[in-house]
């Protein structure tokens, strides 16, 4: 209940401060939002580098399927070993977040977002040199280690750094740059050399440690290991404020970081707190619906798809053009996430896919049947508004929803299981695409319709609404506590 001395008609903020210290009234200082956004923006040039990744085998399969000068290798790769190639990346990206999961707890979220880039810079490095395709698994193998990595630390990092109202824009970031980093890909590599691809995708990582290396590290972290002076000042730093303006959110980081020290976290305690379980069931079950879309096959093999749907349009431009869109409809996302809320984006996407991908897959069934001849324009549309869809909802925000549904004393454990589900499901459908596809690729595009039309109901039914949320009064919801009301 708000004192006599405290006017009704209070801020948030000026609530907390009230109660901080009741004796003073509040003085506010403004946030300046725009040292947030750089700090995000710097962090998620990491996210760049991963679409990359993800987009490589697009331009790149074709070329390694024909022997040809522009090959590295004597011979072309057979179906088996695209798949590995395809997949590869995704057994790395599984095992990493065990690793970077307490790395970011011992040496720093920063710090293990820049280790991230020694996998990628060496995987592109032995891609250069490849001649057989052993090089090319071990490289992709290691590609995905640096992918598990930034998948798992970035959005703890984006999320610690991060204002209450901010959040939702900021986790998205994570999707948008990543679908950049495929769009630079798409539209580079049909048109240049392998090894023209090769060192345009190297100086991105490069890039990326040279910038982010001067930005602050998480506050969060910083009070978690006692250096009160060096948290003061990287919140100082994200809020540009005075160590008076951020005086009163220092004060509540410390206090939740005392909490979370108190109580110190576990694999058991992800599993037995209800809160927590709560948690991990609804990220987990977006990220596993979110690979079960699709997606990967999509992405891995853009200008394949075209090429055996035979539209009458250049591949490689078909591809560029969904990925402009990619890029176009994940920009949409900061701008709406924090209005709209993430069950109603969510639970539109997951609508939209279900409807793209039986469209995908009813105009496959026509083409096995020698019927397709009055629907080669049906391919372009479905997948542009898979990807619109996608983009918006499923791709950015399972990411942003992990980076605030767990307390900070079992967030990286959490994170490197969810990370983990991620490249689990995403090994899976990868690997063994090609066998399902080689009985009909309607079969394929229907099952992850129907896996899109599953993640819809979960939506609606299981995932709570975090818009607009501080951490803390998240934490209560999970775990059923009521708030307090002014």
């Amino acid at each position: 209940m708000l004192s006599a001395e405290n006017p009704a008609n209070c801020t948030k903020e000026e609530e907390t401060a009230f109660y901080i210290d009741p004796g003073r009234k509040p003085k506010m200082e403004p946030v300046k939002k725009s040292r947030v956004y750089l700090a995000a923006v710097c962090a998620n040039l990491s996210s760049f580098a991963i679409g990359t990744c993800l987009g490589w085998t697009s331009p790149i399969i074709p070329k390694l399927q024909q022997n040809t000068d522009d090959s590295p290798m004597d011979v072309g790769i057979t179906k088996e070993e695209e798949a590995w190639i395809s997949s590869l990346i995704a057994i790395g990206a599984l095992v990493a977040p065990f690793v970077a999961g307490p790395l970011a707890d011992w040496i720093g979220r920063k710090w293990t977002m820049l280790s991230s880039t020694i996998f990628f810079i060496a995987a592109y490095v032995l891609m250069i040199y490849a001649t057989e395709v052993e090089y090319i698994y071990a490289s992709r193998l290691i590609m995905g280690f640096g992918v598990g990595f930034v998948m798992t630390v970035q959005p703890m990092y984006v999320g610690e750094i991060s204002t209450d109202d901010t959040r939702g824009a900021l986790g998205s970031f994570m999707q948008l740059f990543i679908v950049s980093g495929i769009l630079y890909v798409y539209a580079i590599g049909p048109f240049v050399s392998y090894l023209a691809l090769q060192l345009c995708c190297l100086v991105i990582p490069i890039v990326f440690a040279v910038v982010f290396v001067f930005l602050p590290e998480s506050p969060y972290y910083y009070a978690g290991k006692g250096k009160k002076e060096e948290s003061l000042k990287a919140l100082q730093f994200l809020r540009g404020q005075s160590a008076e303006g951020v005086k009163d959110e220092m004060a509540l980081i410390q206090a939740t970081i005392d909490e979370a020290a108190a109580n110190k976290g576990t694999v058991a305690d992800v599993i037995k707190n209800k809160g927590n379980r709560k948690a991990l069931f609804i990220c987990a079950g977006l990220i596993a619906f979110q690979q079960c879309s699709g997606i990967n096959v999509v992405l891995f093999n853009s200008q394949a798809i075209f090429i055996n749907a035979n539209t009458g349009i250049d591949p490689a431009i078909a591809t560029i053009i969904i990925g402009c869109v990619q890029v176009g409809s994940s920009a949409l996302t900061p701008i709406i996430a924090d209005r709209m809320g993430r069950k109603v984006i969510l639970s539109v996407s997951a609508a939209g896919m279900s409807i793209a991908l039986a469209a995908l897959g009813a105009f496959f069934y026509a083409q096995a049947r020698d019927e397709a001849e009055d629907l080669l324009w049906l391919p372009v549309p479905a997948l542009i508004i898979f990807n619109i869809v996608y983009c918006i909802g499923f791709g950015p925000l399972p990411w942003a929803v992990l980076g605030e549904m767990f307390p900070s004393n079992v967030k990286s454990i959490a994170s490197s299981i969810v990370a983990s589900t991620c490249w689990t499901f995403g090994f899976v459908i990868t690997r063994y695409y090609p066998a399902l596809d080689a009985l009909g690729a309607y079969y394929a595009f229907w099952l992850f319709g129907i896996f899109c039309a599953l993640g819809f109901f979960f939506v609606l039914i299981v995932v709570m609404e975090t818009k607009g949320l501080s951490l803390q009064q998240i934490q209560d919801k999970l775990n059923c506590k009521k708030q307090d009301k002014p």
